[in-house]
């Protein structure tokens, strides 16, 4: 008998980001690069983190590149595309509520 994974939630999702916007600041090669690429301020950072549409953007850089999502998702105990489900979720989270 195989084992369903949970279904993942907006909770979930949250989580997954919040852990990957943690393992992206425990390094600032890989945070300095986020910053560059996305064009977003530490303050900002900081001040969004909460956000869904912050916590898309973490997930969507991780999803841009391939060695750095399979290095959190190894890191984190997750499979890649729970990764693309998170973003998902998240994204569709800050379309509905105008989360910027």
């Amino acid at each position: 008998m195989t084992r369903k994974a949970p279904v993942l939630d907006i909770e979930g999702a949250a989580t997954i980001a919040l852990k990957a916007l943690t393992f992206l600041a425990e390094d600032m090669p890989r945070l300095g690069r986020f910053l560059a690429l996305t064009g977003i301020g530490p303050s900002e950072l900081a001040a969004g983190a909460a956000t869904a549409g912050m916590q898309a953007a973490v997930l969507d850089h991780l999803l841009s590149d391939e060695s750095l999502l399979l290095l959190f998702s190894a890191q984190a105990g997750l499979q890649p595309q729970q990764i693309g489900y998170a973003h998902a979720l998240l994204a569709r989270e800050q379309h509905l509520r105008g989360d910027h």
